[in-house]
């Protein structure tokens, strides 16, 4: 009894201190970081922002990912663009990849203020399930998957790079039961726009 009452009183104080979203956040990082959750980490070389009224466009380039994944062509401008209309007012996409002169000529003919063009760096479909194993046979590697992006933000008018990023993201144990590393890229890209926002 007293044990218990212990516990409900520190489990109080920690709530007084710290919001539960915070600990959430911190426990998710965590436990992405010794490789129980999908974990990800955003490098990027200068800290630019956008106005919130910013009209953004968004590609993808024709690479596809170094490594042994089977991934859709544009799944990178697909999922940049369903986290960045809950953040910007005008979001457009390139319907199938485009090269960098021509997104950036549409984006500017289209009368958008920024590019973000994308480029599926690397991709791992590493075996995850009895299901992958019986697909795939034992070629495949086993473990967790794992995908790299690279993001460059430009300018539309004067096709000035202003940003550049890249996301280093990999599955966890617990969540072996993704299929693919596009499975990967939702969470990253929306943490990325967010920080992209001037807030």
């Amino acid at each position: 009894m007293g044990k218990s009452l212990l516990l409900v009183c520190l489990a109080v104080l920690l709530a007084g201190c710290v919001k539960p979203s915070d600990m959430q956040a911190t426990s998710r990082y965590y436990l992405g970081d010794a490789g129980v959750l999908d974990h990800h980490r955003i490098e990027r070389r200068a800290n630019w922002t956008l106005q919130s009224d910013s009209r953004l466009f968004i590609a993808q380039g024709h690479y596809m990912p170094d490594g042994n994944a089977q991934v859709r062509p544009n799944i990178v401008a697909e999922q940049a663009f369903a986290a960045a209309v809950e953040l910007f007012p005008e979001v457009r996409r390139a319907s199938q990849p485009l090269g960098l002169d021509e997104a950036l000529g549409e984006a500017h003919s289209q009368r958008m203020d920024y590019l973000l063009y994308a480029r599926f760096a690397s991709a791992r479909d590493a075996l995850g399930s009895v299901e992958q194993w019986e697909e795939q046979g034992t070629d495949a590697p086993l473990g967790t998957d794992r995908a790299v992006l690279q993001l460059t933000l430009f300018e539309a008018g004067s096709r000035r790079q202003i940003d550049h990023a890249v996301i280093r993201s990999r599955g966890g144990f617990l969540q072996l039961w993704k299929a693919d590393p596009e499975d990967l890229l939702g969470r990253p890209l929306r943490d990325y726009l967010n920080r992209l926002l001037a807030r």
